[in-house]
C-alpha cells in the first residue's frame, strides 16, 4: 500500500501528464463565425457568432486558430450564440471563420495546486489515506439498522468513510437525499458534490423537497452554489443563490438583470449589423458587469458561510477558495464512478465524514492521455482504486460498501439481463416495477413487450467509418431507429432516448431529427447521444443501436473492449419501461466472443424470443413518416418517378461485381438533359454516359436525387448480404443526403 505522499505525487503527476496531452494535441472545437475586433489597444477583444449556444464558462482559456494564425486568450462572456473574447494579439478587424479551442486543463491545474495544500495538513492527509485504504474495522451497530437509509446513517456516523453501490433504479438519490436531511436535522454541515450540475441539481432537489415535507425548511440553510441551475430545482429556486439575493438585495438583482438584458440586446445588434458605437457600449457593460458581479459573489460567499448543506460541482469546489477552505462534517460525492481517483481524495479531504457513492459497473471517468499513471488514476474509478471491487469479484462485500439492492426503474423484461449478467444476482427487482411498466410496454412499437432485439441480420452491408473521425455509422439501422422513435412517439410516448456507441452515428441521428422532427421535439422528451453522454438520465423508451456489421471485418472495441461492458448496461439501464435493441446478430455472432457482453445480450435476447427479423418488416411498421418511408426493393415505380422528376442531379452508388438490370440502364441514359449523374464505382461504367465518376469501392447501393431523396437499397443487384423479403427505404433529408455525400 502507497504512502499517503506518494498517492498524492502520483495524481499530480498524471494530471499533469493528462494537462500536457490536452495542451499538445486535445481541445474541444468549435467554429466561430463573423469575428469583428471591439477593442485593439490590447488585450484584443472580439466578438463571434456561434452556430450553437457554447457553454464555456467567463475566464476560460481558450486558443483561436485562423488559418496559420494562432493566438491565447479567455472568454469574457459567453451566452447565447455569440461569445467575447480577449486575444493575446491581433488578427485585424474582421475573422470571416475561425476554430476556437477550449478545454478545461485549468480545473486540472487547480486540482494540483489544491493537492499541495493538503500535503501540509497531516488531518487531510489522514482523510485520505482512510479513504484509499479503508482496512479499518466498520464499527456502526448493526442490530440497530432498521432501513437502507438508516444504515447508511448509521455507517456514516461511526465509519470515517462509506461507500454506496447503487446500480441503476436502487434509489441512490432518494437514499442519499434522506441521509443528508438527517444530518442536516442534527446540525451538522453537509456538502453534496458531482462532476456534474445536473447531478447536483437533483440532488439537491430532492433534499429540499424531503425537509420541506418533514415542515423543517428554512431558507439560507440549502444552497446550490455555483452554476446555473436548471430544470431539476424549478420547485426548489429558493435554494439558489439567484433567489437569495432579489430577496436579500433587489436591487443588485435588477442592476444585474437589468446589465444583462443590455447586453442581450446590444450582442443581438451586433449581430445584424456590426457598429463601433455598439462594440464600444459592450465593452462598457462588461466593465460594469463584471465590478457588479464580484458583488455578488461577496453575497454568495456570505450565503455558503451561513448554509448547512452546500451543493457544488467538483470542479466549482476545486476552484474556488470558499468552498476548499472549509471543513464539513460529511461529505457526500454523488457519481463517483465518473469522477477521477484525485477528485474524489480530494473530497475527502474536505470532511470529517465522507460517503462515496456511484455504480462501479457504469462507465469510467475519461481522460485522453495513453501515460501509464493517467490509466492508473484518471481512468478507472475509486471503488477499483481503494479495493472495494476486489472484494466484490471474491464473491462478498467490503465491510465499508453498502450495496442497494431493489431496482424500481425497469421492466422485469429488461432488468433480467442486467441483474443476472452485469450484477450477478446482488440485485433484484421491486414488486413495484410489475404494474407501474406496463402502461408504456403497452404501447408501439410491439405493443405488451418490454425488451425487443430488432435484428438487422441479412439487410446489407451498411457499416462504413466516417472520413474524417473514422467513427462508424450505418444508415440502415439509423432510419430503422428513426422509424422506432416515429412509432413510439406516434403511441403517444413522450420519452423516448436513442444511444449508440460512435458519435459519427449520434450525430445523423441529431440531425435527422433536426430535419424531420422539429415539430414533434417541442411536444416531447426525444433526444439522441452517445452511451457516455447519457449516463446519468432514463426515458420511457430507448433504443440501443450497436451500429456494427458488414462489411467491417470485426467489431468496434468500443462493444468488445475492456469497458464494453460498462457501456452496454449503461445503454440497458436507462429504460423504465421499452428496450429496443438494434443489432446485426448474425455479424455478432461470428465477431464477438460468447463471454463478451454484447453477445451474452443477443443470445439472451434470443432465447427468450425477442427477436424480431427483417420477415416482420411489413407487420411493425405502423407508421410511415413522410420523409422515410420502406417499401419492397423490387418494386421501381416510385424511384423512377424521383428520377423523372429530377432536376438538377441524380448520384447512384454501383458496388463492384453488380449486373445493372436493362430497366436502370435504360432509365439513367434517358434522363433529362440538365441533370447530372454522377457515377460512384470502382468501375468506370462508360455505357451510361456520366457526367462525373467517382472511382470508389464502395458497399452498399444507393440512389440520391437533388441531393436531397435518397434511396437506400436500390439498384437492388447491387445489394450483397442480403435475403428476402429485400427492402428499400426512401429518405427525403437535405442535411443526411449533404453528410453523405461529404464522405465521398
Amino acid at each position: 500500500m502507497l504512502t499517503t505522499k506518494t498517492y498524492i505525487s502520483e495524481w499530480q503527476q498524471a494530471l499533469q501528464n493528462e494537462i500536457l496531452y490536452l495542451k499538445k494535441f486535445g481541445g474541444s472545437r468549435f467554429t466561430v463565425t463573423n469575428g469583428r475586433l471591439l477593442s485593439n489597444n490590447g488585450p484584443y477583444h472580439y466578438y463571434f457568432d456561434t452556430a450553437i449556444a457554447l457553454k464555456i464558462p467567463v475566464g476560460s482559456t481558450i486558443k483561436l486558430v485562423w488559418g496559420k494564425l494562432k493566438s491565447n486568450g479567455r472568454v469574457l462572456s459567453s451566452e447565447g450564440k455569440g461569445i467575447m473574447i480577449a486575444l493575446e494579439q491581433t488578427f485585424g478587424d474582421l475573422i470571416p471563420e475561425a476554430d476556437l479551442m477550449h478545454d478545461p486543463w485549468e480545473l486540472l491545474e487547480q486540482l494540483i495546486d489544491r493537492f499541495d495544500e493538503i500535503k501540509k495538513s497531516k488531518r487531510k492527509r489522514l482523510r485520505i489515506k482512510k479513504l484509499m485504504d479503508p482496512s479499518m474495522e466498520a464499527k456502526h451497530p448493526i442490530e440497530k439498522i432498521k432501513s437502507n437509509v438508516h444504515e447508511l446513517v448509521l455507517r456514516s456516523k461511526y465509519n470515517p468513510v462509506t461507500f454506496v453501490w447503487g446500480p441503476p433504479g436502487t434509489g441512490k438519490t432518494y437514499t442519499l437525499a434522506r441521509v443528508a436531511a438527517n444530518k442536516y436535522f442534527q446540525q451538522k454541515r453537509v456538502l453534496i458534490l458531482s462532476h456534474s450540475n445536473q447531478a447536483v441539481d437533483v440532488l439537491l432537489g430532492e433534499i429540499a423537497d424531503f425537509i420541506k415535507k418533514k415542515g423543517r425548511f428554512h431558507v439560507g440553510d440549502i444552497l446550490r452554489f455555483g452554476g446555473n441551475s436548471g430544470e431539476h430545482l424549478a420547485n426548489n429556486i429558493e435554494v439558489t443563490t439567484t433567489m437569495l439575493i432579489e430577496k436579500q438585495d433587489p436591487m443588485l438583482a435588477q442592476d444585474r438583470e437589468k446589465l444583462i438584458e443590455e447586453r442581450r440586446s446590444l450582442k443581438l445588434d451586433l449581430a445584424r449589423s456590426f457598429s463601433k458605437r455598439d462594440s464600444a457600449a459592450l465593452l462598457e457593460i462588461e466593465t460594469k458587469l463584471a465590478k457588479l458581479l464580484e458583488k455578488v459573489r461577496q453575497k454568495e460567499i456570505q450565503f455558503l458561510k451561513e448554509a448547512f448543506i452546500v451543493g457544488t460541482t467538483l470542479a466549482k469546489a476545486a476552484s474556488d477558495s470558499a468552498v476548499y477552505e472549509r471543513d464539513f462534517d460529511i461529505v457526500i460525492l454523488d457519481e463517483a464512478s465518473m469522477a477521477y481517483v484525485p477528485q474524489a481524495a480530494f473530497a475527502a479531504a474536505l470532511g470529517k465524514r465522507i460517503i462515496i457513492c456511484g455504480d462501479f459497473k457504469q462507465l469510467p471517468p475519461i481522460a485522453s492521455s495513453r501515460d501509464s499513471l493517467v490509466a492508473k488514476w484518471l481512468k478507472e474509478d475509486v471503488f477499483h482504486r481503494a479495493g472495494v471491487v476486489d472484494w466484490v469479484k471474491q464473491g462478498t462485500l467490503h465491510p465499508h460498501l453498502f450495496l442497494l439492492k431493489e431496482q424500481r426503474r425497469m421492466h422485469p423484461d429488461i432488468s433480467a439481463f442486467t441483474n443476472q449478467y452485469i450484477y450477478h444476482s446482488l440485485v433484484g427487482d421491486h414488486e413495484s416495477v410489475y404494474q407501474s411498466r406496463n402502461t408504456i410496454v403497452e404501447q408501439y412499437p410491439f405493443p405488451n413487450r418490454a425488451a425487443i432485439l430488432l435484428d438487422t441480420s441479412f439487410t446489407g452491408f451498411h457499416c462504413i467509418s466516417d472520413k474524417v473521425s473514422n467513427s462508424r455509422f450505418n444508415l440502415w439501422q439509423l432510419l430503422l431507429s428513426f422509424q422506432l422513435i416515429n412509432e413510439a412517439y406516434l403511441s403517444e410516448v413522450k420519452s423516448i432516448g436513442y444511444v449508440t456507441p460512435y458519435r459519427a452515428q449520434a450525430n445523423l441521428m441529431q440531425m435527422l431529427l433536426e430535419d424531420l422532427y422539429e415539430k414533434e421535439r417541442n411536444e416531447a422528451d426525444i433526444i439522441a447521444a452517445t452511451v457516455h453522454r447519457f449516463q446519468g438520465s432514463e426515458r420511457d423508451v430507448m433504443i440501443f443501436d450497436t451500429v456494427d456489421g458488414e462489411p467491417q471485418n470485426r467489431a468496434g472495441m468500443l462493444l468488445t473492449g475492456n469497458d464494453s461492458e460498462r457501456l452496454i448496461n449503461v445503454a440497458i439501464t436507462r429504460t423504465k419501461g421499452k428496450f429496443l435493441h438494434v443489432s446485426n446478430q448474425e455479424f455478432i455472432r461470428r465477431n464477438v466472443f460468447r463471454g463478451k457482453t454484447l453477445r451474452q445480450l443477443v443470445d439472451h435476447q434470443t432465447k427468450h424470443q425477442q427477436r424480431i427479423t427483417t420477415k416482420e418488416i411489413g407487420s411493425w411498421i405502423k407508421n410511415q413518416h413522410k420523409s422515410l418511408q420502406w417499401m419492397h426493393a423490387r418494386k421501381l415505380e416510385q424511384v423512377f418517378q424521383d428520377m423523372d422528376t429530377a432536376k438538377s442531379s441524380i448520384v447512384i452508388s454501383l458496388p463492384e461485381k453488380m449486373v445493372l438490370s436493362s430497366e436502370w440502364k435504360e432509365k439513367l441514359m434517358n434522363r433529362k438533359k440538365q441533370v447530372k449523374l454522377t457515377v460512384i464505382s470502382s468501375l468506370e461504367w462508360n455505357l451510361l454516359q456520366s457526367d462525373e465518376w467517382l472511382e470508389e469501392h464502395f458497399p452498399f447501393p444507393f440512389v440520391m436525387i437533388d441531393r436531397k431523396i435518397l434511396w437506400l437499397g436500390l439498384p437492388l443487384e447491387g445489394a450483397r448480404g442480403v435475403q428476402p423479403p429485400v427492402v428499400a427505404a426512401r429518405l427525403n433529408s437535405i442535411r443526411v443526403c449533404e453528410y453523405f455525400l461529404s464522405q465521398f
